[in-house]
């Protein structure tokens, strides 16, 4: 996987750490090696202009994503989890930190926790899943659980 995070936020951030899990998250969906991923942190001034800008809300939000290439896990089609997907451009995950500290202290985690649920929620995103319909909603918190309880079999193993 090649997997890129840019830090612009002024805040540190564990981008070892947000890189292991995306591959992590990225190897258990069946998404090729060769694929690519962006995670850009920001601050809450960069996030509250990209929420305006591309969800039309005011404010800063804890994560963002911006699919580049269309793509599904398994070769492409969902379901079909017998081939890993052709390399692509999967997109960017956009993270701000001080969103998610204030969300982690409100759920009784670390920021880092949150981080990592919040990066694992815009990879699914990126790779086609959504949260509007109750369906897709048990869909995709369903599968993120899944994927936050492997990694951190996998982080504590370390």
């Amino acid at each position: 996987m090649s997997i890129e995070i840019n830090n612009e936020s002024g805040v540190e951030v564990d981008e070892e750490n947000l890189a292991h899990l995306a591959a992590h998250v990225l190897g258990e969906m069946g998404i090729n090696p060769l694929a690519e991923l962006s995670i850009v942190v920001v601050d809450e001034a960069a996030m509250a202009e990209l929420h305006e800008k591309w969800m039309g809300e005011p404010g800063p939000t804890d994560v963002l994503a911006f699919p580049m290439d269309e793509l599904r896990p398994g070769g492409g089609a969902r379901g079909d989890a017998e081939a890993p997907a052709d390399p692509a451009l999967l997109g960017d995950v956009v993270l701000c930190p001080q969103v998610a500290t204030r969300q982690a202290a409100e759920a009784g985690h670390s920021a880092q926790d949150e981080l990592e649920l919040l990066c694992t929620h815009g990879i699914l995103h990126l790779l086609g899943y959504d949260h509007a319909e109750p369906e897709e909603h048990k869909e995709m918190f369903g599968l993120q659980g899944q994927l936050l309880e492997s990694w951190q079999e996998v982080r504590n193993s370390r």
